[in-house]
């Protein structure tokens, strides 16, 4: 649907009459006529108070930067990012995906995401097991591009493994209500 029009100000007015002014017209036509008046405004009767709209969702240009396993992301402390990043910060849920499709993965690492922030959780685990061959699993591979989707990464606020010799494992550090 294209934009309504909006109404023309007593400056566009002026304007519009200062051009006319200056130009002449086509042999064999007539100069434009002056833009019309607006009515007279009548006032408004001043509406019932109505509920506060809820607050606008974020823009989609407004995500977090892409997460990365391992880095020390902006707007954590160094101290916190030590602990989390040596795995000495606990994880109060694990989620293990093992044995499960990418479909069913995908989704239940997106419920629990959702229920874990919900719940006010700080830090989370999610087991995606080793996979074979160099690269790894399906699920292991796909799990920083799932985290980096515009519905789960404003939840997230850093990930690393726990041991880094453990890359079967990712633990999650969830980003605060306020």
């Amino acid at each position: 649907m294209p934009p309504r029009p909006r109404p023309l100000t007593q400056h566009d007015r002026d304007e519009w009459a200062h051009y006319i002014r200056l130009v002449r017209a086509l042999p064999g036509r007539q100069a434009p006529p002056p833009p019309p008046q607006p009515a007279a405004a009548k006032p408004q009767p001043v509406p019932a108070a109505q509920p506060t709209p809820p607050p606008p969702r974020p823009r989609p240009g407004a995500l977090p930067p892409p997460l990365t396993t391992g880095h020390h992301p902006a707007g954590l402390d160094r101290a916190t990012w030590s602990r989390f990043h040596g795995g000495k910060f606990p994880a109060a849920r694990t989620l293990d995906l093992h044995g499960k499709t990418a479909q069913a993965a995908f989704h239940a690492l997106e419920r629990f995401l959702l229920a874990a922030h919900a719940d006010q959780l700080r830090c989370v685990e999610v087991i995606t097991g080793r996979g074979a061959g160099e690269a790894g699993g399906v699920i292991r591979r796909e799990l920083p591009l799932w985290l980096n989707l515009p519905r789960l990464r404003p939840l997230i606020l850093a990930t690393a493994h726990p041991h880094a010799q453990n890359t079967g494992s990712t633990r999650l550090l969830l980003r605060r209500i306020r």
